[in-house]
């Protein structure tokens, strides 16, 4: 009785211990999965915070000039004012050893004595054009210079010439000028200019080399067909590539290729008709030049760009943005390197918008009354106003201003395209590239990898698990089960290898072998049935049952052996030699040699064993009484299959092709090798694609951390997380009711 005891004690320690280790793996499982979740949420959630603009310093400064300019360096420890006296003054930001912040650190006189500026023009990478009223062009830029004093740290400003310290000749006969605009390359300077004799000219600069400080350049001097008694804006893009001339609710377009001819062309989707309600009152280049900005006295700013059109390329309205319902626009700021604009009112009532994903980002009111000058930060996270007799000093929060959900999920309209479209193209070789994030294309791909996959993998696996669990003799499938099941532990790196390098090659090569085999392998099954049920009973004794299935293994072949020979015959009389021209010639489908179609096969290969181990378990677990119980009662094998044993073993059946999904869904290597990774919404099966997990795999190591582009790839694997999680808990809720429904067979 004591070792019965000490038996039983022994027995439930063990069974509480398993019941708690139990428990706690699948606590373990769940805080898991909780901390994957929480930890996406941590890193998406700062790309769709709002923007902040905080005040982070004001100083008095006693600036008796008016001021046309501003700026700061890109630490924000230095600002400069540009006066209309054509003095720069330089003021420390922060307090140091030498200065305390508000003090003027250095000044400089950029014109003549008694010159005053007319114009300043402020051109990208913090350059600035001076238009003096003695007609003198210059080209400066403030320049900061890091020195270490004593250990410390010491911003040294100072003004740098890019295209020398001489005036330069912008007008021919030095007749002064009203208005100007310039920009320039490596190799070229452009400048266009409305002198006081109400001409438009355009004068270039071509270097021997490139410019440089002390490069000689060459000057040539055009005049543009263009009459006109004044003009409000003119602004060169910086690809050299064009000029806009704007006068009052006109605006025109001038090419400045050099085979052009000399003449300006009127937008008339630009120009406004003199009852029209709203006028233009301010004009900017986006970043990169390809965007024009519109304000008008309705407070209202729009964005055109050239679009081809049937007519040809033309300017378009793509999109407005409401700033104001009183006050017109007075100034469009824009930033140097993204497409986010502010647009300031007389009231001094701001905002900040981004064109391309269409957001209104932040509304606030910096200063009372129009500022005297306003400056963008180099990094776009600061901004520096000059308003009466202060400078202030703002912090920005807008690292993300192109994501929104409507972006990710809504078609777009960029810059060049002829209509909104989804795209993802995260980077380019180019620096005025502006990335794309739609989610589209890459979920779109996912499913579409999947369903291929599924297509190909399902028919086999499911068919092969019957008639393991139900049709074969026990010796045989003790065989056949364990090494399908192997299969599953084949590197997917090796299929995904295989099927880029070797099958995609074969199948552009025979691609009608691949369609004739889906009518000969059919075929031949059941030719082979019915010699198998025609042949005498006397030849049938003389085969082991076990090797019944094997015969159609050489069936199989031969038909495979029969498509392959026959494809060059039937591609040279059905399609007229080349199979791949006619797809895409006649039937007008692209070809890519890494398609759907090798995705399909080389995923479906790896998604077979999955499913077919665990329908094939489900179809052999049905209690044996029932089946036969069926057969006592008349039914046939097949009835007994299809009325009992399939509706019984329904749950586990389901639950088999939702594991087979979600390893096709979550699947990276066979869809990164086998496919090319084009993100593109096309459903053909001679196409490619790219998937969520692909596409995480390809650029997540390439991404800068903190980005946008990164903190929208954890968003891609977020959106694959609830996409499994939401499939896998409906099949679960399917596979209880079915398990309901059918438990009591």
């Amino acid at each position: 009785m004591a070792i019965a005891s000490k038996s039983g004690n022994y027995r439930k320690v063990k069974n509480s211990l398993a019941k708690w280790v139990i428990t706690l793996g699948g606590i373990s499982v769940l805080f898991t999965l909780v901390l994957i979740f929480m930890y996406l949420l941590y890193v998406i959630k700062p790309i769709f915070e709002s923007a902040k603009v905080e005040a982070h310093a004001q100083f008095a400064i006693t600036e008796p000039q008016k001021v046309l300019s501003t700026g700061v360096d890109e630490l924000q420890e230095v600002a400069y004012s540009i006066t209309q006296q054509g003095t720069i003054n330089f003021y420390q930001l922060v307090d140091s050893s030498r200065y305390k912040a508000g003090a003027k650190i250095h000044s400089q006189q950029l014109v003549a004595d008694g010159e005053k500026l007319v114009q300043l023009v402020n051109v990208g990478q913090e350059q600035k054009l001076l238009l003096d009223s003695a007609g003198n062009v210059q080209l400066i830029a403030p320049n900061f210079t890091s020195n270490f004093d004593s250990g410390e740290r010491v911003i040294i400003p100072s003004v740098r010439y890019p295209l020398g310290e001489a005036f330069l000749p912008v007008e021919e006969n030095n007749v002064a000028l009203k208005k100007l605009s310039f920009a320039m390359d490596d190799e070229k300077a452009i400048f266009v200019g409305f002198t006081q004799d109400n001409r438009l000219i355009k004068t270039s600069f071509i270097a021997e080399d490139d410019f440089s400080y002390d490069t000689e350049f060459e000057a040539e001097y055009e005049e543009i067909d263009y009459s006109a008694k004044y003009v409000d804006d003119i602004l060169v893009t910086p690809d050299l590539a064009m000029v806009f001339i704007r006068e009052a609710d006109q605006v025109a377009v001038y090419s400045l290729d050099e085979e052009s001819e000399l003449k300006a062309t009127i937008i008339p989707q630009l120009a406004q008709n003199k009852s029209s309600p709203n006028h233009i009152t301010s004009m900017a280049l986006l970043s990169g030049g390809s965007s024009i900005l519109l304000g008008d006295d309705n407070g209202q700013v729009s964005q055109w760009f050239e679009v081809a059109s049937k007519e040809g390329r033309e300017f378009k309205n793509i999109r407005q943005f409401k700033v104001s319902d009183k006050e017109p626009i007075t100034a469009i700021y824009t930033e140097q390197f993204r497409k986010s604009f502010y647009t300031e009112t007389p009231s001094g009532e701001m905002g900040m918008f981004y064109t391309t994903s269409e957001a209104d980002l932040w509304r606030g009111q910096l200063h009372q009354g129009n500022a005297r000058a306003f400056a963008i930060a180099p990094r776009a996270d600061g901004l520096v106003i000059f308003s009466e007799q202060e400078l202030s000093i703002f912090s920005v929060e807008n690292e993300h201003p192109e994501v929104t959900w409507q972006a990710l999920w809504q078609e777009v309209w960029y810059e060049g395209y002829p209509e909104p479209e989804f795209i993802w193209q995260s980077t380019s070789g180019s620096d005025d590239f502006e990335a794309k994030f739609s989610l589209v294309p890459i979920s779109f791909g996912t499913i579409k990898a999947a369903m291929y996959a599924m297509m190909f993998a399902v028919p086999i696996a499911l068919t092969a698990a019957i008639y393991t669990a139900y049709f074969m003799t026990p010796g045989l499938r003790r065989k056949v089960k364990p090494t399908i099941e192997l299969m599953e532990a084949l590197p997917t790196v090796i299929l995904g290898f295989l099927a880029g390098l070797w099958l995609a090659p074969i199948i552009e090569i025979y691609l009608p072998a691949i369609f004739l085999l889906l009518i000969f392998i059919p075929t031949s099954v059941f030719i082979t049935a019915f010699a198998w049920h025609k042949l005498p009973r006397a030849y049938k004794t003389l085969i082991p049952e076990t090797w019944a299935p094997i015969i159609l293994i050489p069936a199989i072949l031969l038909a495979g052996i029969s498509a392959f020979a026959l494809s060059p015959v039937l591609e040279l009389y059905a399609f007229g030699g080349d199979i791949r021209q006619f797809i895409t010639n006649d039937l007008d489908i692209s070809f890519d040699q890494r398609n759907a179609l090798v995705v399909g096969i080389a995923m479906g290969f790896a998604v077979i064993p999955t499913i077919f181990s665990m329908a094939e378990d489900a179809i052999f677990s049905v209690p044996k009484h029932l089946t036969s119980g069926s057969l006592a009662l008349g039914a046939t094998q097949w009835q007994t299959l299809v009325k009992v044993v399939l509706l019984t073993a329904s749950p586990g059946i389901f639950s088999a092709v939702m594991m087979g999904l979600g390893r096709a869904v979550g699947e990276t290597m066979i869809v990164l090798m086998a496919t090319g990774n084009t993100p593109i919404l096309d459903w053909s099966i001679f196409q490619g694609m790219r998937t969520l997990a692909a596409n995480i795999a390809v650029e997540m190591p390439e991404s800068e951390v903190g980005s946008s582009h990164y903190r929208i790839l954890f968003l891609a694997a977020f959106v694959l997380f609830v996409f499994t999680f939401v499939f896998n808990t409906l099949a679960e809720f399917i596979r209880q009711r079915l398990r309901e429904k059918y438990s009591s067979l």
